[in-house]
């Protein structure tokens, strides 16, 4: 990878840790630490993993080998497909913990004025007669 290749991946892993950055920006100081580790790791596997994918589009997930020129060649998985597989999980993975540390909205109890409110607006049932 040259030089310039290197750090266009670095302004895309640094735009990508921002974008996940913003959903987090409102945790408890302590939490933040962790956090901002998650981001990192998942910023730099998602911009590799679309480098992967690239390549894969590319050149696709099996190519043919052989071990010597004596050998018949074979078609096996692509070392990268195979890497693609593992970091997909693994980030994967990485998401879901962030998932998990995202804020839940604080959801308060409904008031007597709003279960009152909720009974008005409903509409009127049928009345059954017996007959």
């Amino acid at each position: 990878m040259s030089e310039e290749e290197r750090q266009e991946k670095q302004k895309r892993i640094k735009k990508e840790y921002n974008r996940i950055k913003k959903v987090y920006k409102d945790m408890p100081p302590d939490v933040k630490t962790t956090v901002d580790s998650l981001i990192h790791r998942a910023a730099f596997m998602r911009v590799s993993l679309e480098d992967m994918e690239a390549d894969i589009d590319e050149r696709g997930f099996v190519e043919f080998f052989s071990q010597s020129e004596k050998t018949e060649p074979y078609e096996r998985e692509r070392p990268v497909a195979r890497l693609y597989n593992t970091l997909n999980k693994n980030y994967q993975s990485i998401m879901k913990q962030l998932s998990d540390l995202v804020p839940k909205p604080k959801i308060e109890p409904p008031t007597k004025e709003d279960e009152l409110m909720g009974f008005l607006q409903k509409p009127a049932g049928k009345v059954t007669g017996h007959g």
